[in-house]
């Protein structure tokens, strides 16, 4: 067996380094300093003979080299991470792994019915890490997650090649637990100056929608709550902090999780479900379960049942 004239390792900064798009990134990401990335990398420049990063302003772009070698490296390191998964199987402890990002602020009850059609498969091990999108993207670049669950389709990233399918698509409606049911329904919506309102934080597609929302409406909230986490807003719009708004979709697990019934339409406004990967044509046999349940994008419309 020939060696290679390079390290693994240096190969590997490498790969995390186009990943991220910059040493200083790549170096945060891999919880080294950036001297050492950087050295790492004219280490495995000097073995090739080859340059493979070039200025691009204040980043880093690939050569036609470069690239040659992320392709090459990402599939190295693909089949790497699916080592684990090989050797258990190998050993009789077959287990079946599906790591899912879900961006934060993402109504909860909704990432559950999405993720049904493989709840039931055997001997899963269910991953669903939460954080910002950027992060989770991240995550899902270096093939630590499967797949990312989203309000928003991946932005444009030179390079990464990520892909967004469209899960599911709902009307959005103000909820109350019954202490301020009454008060938030007479006079709606105007009843919402007055009511106190939990809202999601800015980071939120969802807050960006209300806010337009408001200003059609020409109203000015009670603001009592702003959360980043979903299903904490709704646990203190449950014990009646303020009334919230969420996806009509989950009208009947909000009921019987939180105990809290509709006010009224946020008409005009709708939630979107992402799923995003790395691959056009999916290979994982549960992320395809998941994009084939929902090939023709689950709606809740006006008239249907909220």
């Amino acid at each position: 067996m020939i060696e290679p004239g390079f390290s693994y390792r240096h190969l590997h900064y490498f790969w995390v380094v186009a990943n991220e798009g910059g040493v200083t990134r790549g170096a945060a990401r891999l919880g080294v300093a950036v001297q050492t990335v950087s050295a790492q990398l004219h280490q495995l420049e000097r073995s090739l003979g080859l340059a493979l990063f070039k200025p691009a302003g204040r980043t880093l772009a690939l050569t036609d080299a470069g690239k040659a070698v992320w392709r090459q490296a990402d599939q190295i390191f693909q089949l790497g991470a699916a080592l684990p998964g090989l050797a258990a199987a190998a050993a009789g402890e077959a287990e079946v792994r599906l790591a899912v990002g879900v961006s934060d602020g993402l109504a909860k009850v909704v990432v559950h019915r999405l993720l049904a059609p493989v709840t039931d498969t055997p001997r899963l091990r269910l991953l669903c890490p939460e954080g910002p999108l950027d992060h989770l993207l991240a995550e899902l670049a270096l093939h630590r997650l499967d797949l990312v669950l989203a309000d928003r389709p991946a932005p444009a990233n030179p390079n990464l090649r990520l892909y967004s399918h469209a899960l599911a698509t709902s009307t959005v409606a103000w909820f109350a637990a019954p202490a301020l049911l009454d008060a938030a329904a007479r006079g709606f919506p105007a009843s919402l100056t007055s009511v106190p309102v939990l809202l999601p934080t800015a980071h939120s597609a969802l807050r960006q929608r209300l806010d337009r929302w408001f200003e059609q409406h020409n109203l000015r909230p009670r603001v009592a709550g702003e959360f980043e986490d979903s299903a904490l807003m709704k646990t203190f719009g449950s014990a009646g902090l303020g009334v919230f708004a969420a996806p009509a979709l989950a009208n009947e697990a909000l009921a019987a999780r939180y105990g809290v019934s509709p006010v009224g339409p946020c008409d005009g406004v709708e939630e979107h479900f992402y799923a995003i990967g790395t691959e056009k044509k999916v290979q994982h046999p549960l992320v395809q379960r998941v994009l084939a349940a929902t090939s023709q994008p689950l709606e809740v419309r006006p008239g249907g049942r909220m």
